[in-house]
């Protein structure tokens, strides 16, 4: 379990409280442009299809560029990439409202429409979440997330239902302009927003790169893996809800644009709930159980609105529903957070929500044409035994969600780059690494199983080829050795290395029994053959020979 912090600890910090005020404004109007695309989507095409495709065409993008999104918001000035992003979703918005006011829009249209939104949430939400660690402290991480949670769901919990009043009174369009305006005020604190800078003595990393590090410390971290997993398994079977609650609105309940709202506004009166309880839960159960109990509220509730069981009771299990939203998805969150240095942690999230957001985006469309060819009522009952099979495997040990940890994941800055006698530049390489140990034979099994983790972290964190040698005719004596492609790969390396990762190295260095510390050998590799190459003291010589 992880120390919990003061609920309300990260209002404490002015920039935190600005942005997740203004965001407020944002996500009420972004949840009344929701309300309005969908219901319109109702009046514009009669299948139920098409209907939850609104749902997969703002989690689609999500799926498609979160990884590039996180890769630029641990590579560029976050603060900017929010501003593009929050700029992007403004235009589009303001387009979106003219085209339904002259009557302009088709399915196709809408869905395009609202697939770009997604690509500027796409882009913003890593940039957004990574930087919440930034801005307040680390053990104020948890309650920062859920903070965030609440604040869209205090707006989900009364925007759908203004939405719904404003789409049945003045149309869609008044909808889309809303949004619109919302965006103004988390423009202007964005642009008011001045962080510090992040300090780095080393030139950007590559995008294409930098997505390769965060696709490698992701495979090369099996709590990360088990988040993923679960959180595609949550979003692909509870988006069902969401993305029928429309066709369950008018067809099962008999209601209008206005009863769409509130039951849609139910849903985020209960994650508002959902959020107030997380810390509470947080504190008294494993992550895992977090994880089942939202599976399992969530597979009620759909089991029971399959059998339409009026408007009260509806509501009622929405509000289940919403809770069960929120302690979900934010427990995904902030394992993701915790579990991961600030380095690629934008990576590490996007991949999160790539998994996640995919899960709701093929769901959608799964469970729409479900409700299509069988009805609503038999792809509510399907989900809901998904859901019930996603609580299951949770049973599963290599499958269960890690427990929160307190681990220090800020980096130990004591590697200081040495003093090199040959004249390198940042490129030159490949760079061999190869470090001697001596080891009691007593202490062998404890060294093994000790470089065995040392082996996943070196990998993890962009080390190639690596391997562990015993000299033969000296059995006390172990070689370690890797690669990194360039001299500046190799300070990058070195740059990542966490206050966790050096228990590890501590604990092999105690183990080490010669009188002097471990023999580290730092080695370029040259070609040979038909060029032959002539290093020297001050620089590298190429003689054209044979």
């Amino acid at each position: 379990m992880v120390s919990s912090a003061s609920p309300l600890a990260p209002f404490r910090q002015p920039v935190f409280r600005s942005i997740w005020s203004a965001s407020l404004a944002s996500n009420f109007g972004s949840l009344i442009q929701t309300v309005g695309a969908a219901w319109l989507m109702t009046i514009i095409s009669s299948s139920a299809d098409m209907v939850a495709l609104v749902q997969a065409s703002t989690a689609m993008p999500i799926m498609l560029f979160s990884v590039v999104a996180g890769a630029i918001a641990d590579n560029f000035n976050r603060r900017r990439v929010m501003l593009l992003a929050q700029g992007f979703m403004f235009f589009i918005s303001i387009v979106l409202a003219v085209f339904a006011y002259e009557d302009m829009l088709t399915p196709w249209l809408l869905l395009t429409f609202t697939f770009m939104i997604g690509c500027g949430t796409a882009l913003y939400n890593p940039s957004w979440q990574a930087s919440v660690g930034d801005m307040v402290p680390r053990d104020v991480i948890p309650a920062a997330v859920a903070i965030n949670s609440m604040g869209f769901n205090l707006t989900r919990s009364v925007g759908p239902a203004i939405g719904g009043a404003i789409v049945a009174a003045f149309g869609a369009a008044a909808a889309f302009a809303v949004n619109a305006v919302s965006y103004i005020a988390l423009l202007i604190v964005l642009v008011r927003w001045k962080p510090a800078p992040r300090a780095s003595t080393l030139p950007r990393e590559p995008l294409g790169l930098a997505i390769v590090a965060g696709l490698r410390y992701v495979a090369m971290s099996p709590n990360l893996q088990k988040v993923l997993y679960r959180g595609f398994w949550f979003g692909g079977s509870v988006i069902t809800i969401v993305a029928l609650l429309p066709i369950v609105a008018r067809d099962m309940l008999d209601g209008g644009a206005f009863l769409y709202g509130v039951l849609f506004g139910a849903f985020g009166v209960g994650a508002v709930g959902g959020a107030v309880a997380s810390g509470y839960l947080r504190e008294h159960m494993t992550t895992e159980a977090i994880a089942r109990l939202g599976f399992i509220g969530f597979a009620v509730s759909a089991l029971t609105l399959s059998f339409a069981p009026g408007a009260i009771l509806s509501v009622a299990v929405l509000l289940l529903a919403g809770a069960c939203w929120v302690i979900s998805l934010s427990s995904f969150n902030i394992t993701v957070q915790l579990s991961t240095p600030r380095w690629v942690v934008g990576r590490a999230l996007s991949l999160y929500h790539t998994c996640t957001f995919g899960g709701m985006a093929i769901g959608s469309w799964v469970w729409g044409s479900i409700a299509d060819t069988s009805g609503p009522e038999a792809a509510l009952q399907i989900a809901a035994l998904v859901m019930a099979a996603g609580a299951a495997v949770g049973l599963i040990k290599s499958i269960a969600l890690p427990a929160l940890e307190s681990l220090n994941l800020d980096p130990i800055n004591r590697w200081k780059e040495p003093a090199l006698e040959l004249d390198i530049t940042p490129r030159s390489g490949p760079v061999k690494i190869v470090i001697e140990y001596i080891i009691d034979e007593k202490d062998t099994p404890t060294f093994l199983a000790m470089m065995g983790e040392r082996r996943r972290i070196r990998k993890r964190d962009g080390a190639r080829r690596w391997s562990l040698m015993r000299d033969l005719e000296h059995p006390e004596r172990w070689m370690e050795s890797y690669h990194l492609p360039t001299w500046l790969e190799y300070v990058r390396y070195n740059q990542r290395m966490t206050h966790a990762d050096a228990l590890v190295s501590d604990e092999i260095r105690r183990l080490h029994a010669g009188e002097h510390p471990p023999t580290v050998h730092r080695m370029i590799e040259r070609p040979t053959g038909r060029r032959e190459w002539d290093i020297h003291p001050k620089g590298v010589v190429e003689l054209h020979q044979q």
